[in-house]
């Protein structure tokens, strides 16, 4: 009786997880996803702790309470520290996943050796390698993304990686085949730390050479890994439930890192081994150097009132500045003045899939006025002014025209086809690519140094200012 309403549980479970998948789909329906993915992991917990084989009750009371103590924290985070925040989570999927599977291996060798069959053996490996992989590439990323002094942001890279990466991972794999075949040998208790150990090291080689740029990638690339291990713990425990949703875990992490890669127009090994980020050094060619041309706030504010057609385009700066909010005031402040308004969104900008969204769902932008790249970029001829706010390497022109750039083949909004370009930056470093922006140099671009939340903010009280 208990294992069908077990069983039942787990039926449930399944499905609202796919239904909150589908319905993250569109902002309009994402916070019904959400709770439908809460509902299904409380289901989850519920019928499996009611099962009779659970004895050591207050272990699993100590959990949960651990759960919340760093889960409550975590969601109180600003949506500007989500994308490390959703790092941190993998890592943790990643360390229940590998500890779990040690576990799992130690316990069966000291009580049911004979349970130690390949294909159990097959699933535990995987589970703890992906694991803790998992557990330590997610910290790296966490870290990167926070800016963590002894983290670095750009990529790092030394003579032969890629080899020494694959090297690393084949003995890896070595090992692992091993304890595979002898998971009762008098030396696989032993071998089985050296292989975590490996797994630890390989997940931090595999995230320093990548720059913060590709950071939206690796983030779904982990979370792909994080949904692995948990469908290999699955097969390692005979658990329907955690191989339905690791499945799915993965699966929509794997679509979500070919999505962000075509958003970028490179495969998964440039993004994984190319290094993508490393400045480049000026060349020393004797050429006259670029210069901007600044404009000032009440002048920016001045063409802003005669336009018709205004296209914001956000990117990490914003994030950063923790800007949403003045861009809402702003957006109301034109659309008060009977200006079209419209938000220009690239599939990578920000930190993580969908971080400008996020960004400017908090701020209660109407969901109707964020438009994807495809879907803007045949109007921006016709636009008066695009605003681009900390965006970079999204705008840059020298995808389109300059195959020497690092960049080039990577679709872009193309703000500089706009009659008119202001460009908010708070230093004129480059951005992740490690390249100076082309846009910033048109004829037809003036930049606004500054914060950007300072500088919409002086912004929205010039055009405050006249409308009386």
């Amino acid at each position: 009786m208990m294992y069908g309403i077990s069983q039942f549980g787990y039926l449930v479970a399944s499905a609202l997880f796919i239904f909150a998948l589908h319905w993250m789909n569109t902002p309009a329906t994402a916070r019904k996803g959400v709770y439908a993915g809460v509902a299904a992991t409380a289901i989850a917990i519920g019928v499996t702790w009611a099962e009779p084989s659970v004895v050591h009750h207050v272990w699993i009371v100590l959990a949960i309470a651990a759960g919340f103590a760093v889960g409550v924290p975590l969601s109180r985070v600003p949506l500007t520290a989500v994308p490390q925040r959703t790092a941190l989570s993998h890592a943790f999927g990643g360390a229940a996943a590998g500890l779990v599977g040690t576990a799992e291996y130690y316990l069966q060798l000291s009580e049911a050796p004979a349970h130690l069959t390949a294909f159990r053996m097959v699933a535990l490996i995987a589970e703890i390698i992906l694991g803790y992989l998992t557990l330590t590439g997610s910290l790296m990323a966490a870290g990167k993304l926070q800016e963590v002094k002894w983290v670095p942001q750009r990529p790092v890279t030394y003579p032969m990686q890629n080899v020494i990466n694959l090297l690393l991972f084949g003995v890896t794999l070595a090992l692992a085949t091993a304890v595979t075949m002898h998971p009762t040998a008098a030396w696989a208790p032993l071998t089985f730390p050296i292989i975590i150990a490996m797994a630890l090291l390989f997940g931090v080689l595999l995230i320093i050479p990548i720059g913060g740029a590709d950071m939206p990638t690796v983030i779904a690339i982990l979370n792909s890994y994080a949904g692995l291990s948990a469908v290999a713990m699955g097969f390692a425990i005979d658990n329907k439930l955690l191989i339905t949703a690791g499945a799915l875990d993965g699966s929509s992490g794997l679509i979500l890192a070919i999505i962000m890669c075509k958003a970028m127009n490179r495969s998964f090994t440039n993004v994984l081994f190319g290094a993508f980020g490393q400045v480049k050094p000026v060349k020393a060619d004797g050429a006259e150097a670029k210069i901007y041309k600044s404009e000032t706030v009440e002048g920016a504010a001045q063409v802003l009132e005669q336009a018709s057609f205004v296209v914001i385009i956000p990117g990490y700066g914003m994030a950063v500045a923790q800007a949403q909010h003045k861009v809402r005031e702003l957006y109301d402040q034109l659309k008060k003045r009977g200006i079209t308004v419209k938000f220009a969104i690239h599939p990578v900008a920000g930190r993580m899939p969908g971080h400008m969204n996020v960004l400017l769902a908090e701020a209660d932008i109407p969901y109707t006025d964020l438009v994807e790249m495809d879907e803007i970029n045949p109007d921006m001829p016709q636009v008066d002014v695009a605003l681009v706010v900390g965006a970079n390497d999204v705008v840059n022109p020298a995808a389109r025209t300059d195959k020497s750039s690092p960049i080039y083949g990577m679709p872009i909004i193309e703000a500089d086809k706009a009659r008119s370009v202001f460009a908010i930056k708070r230093s004129k470093n480059p951005g992740f690519a490690g390249i100076d922006n082309e846009l910033y140099f048109s004829d037809r671009t003036w930049m606004l140094f500054g914060d950007a939340k300072n500088v919409i903010g002086e912004l929205v009280k010039q055009l405050a200012g006249g409308m009386h």
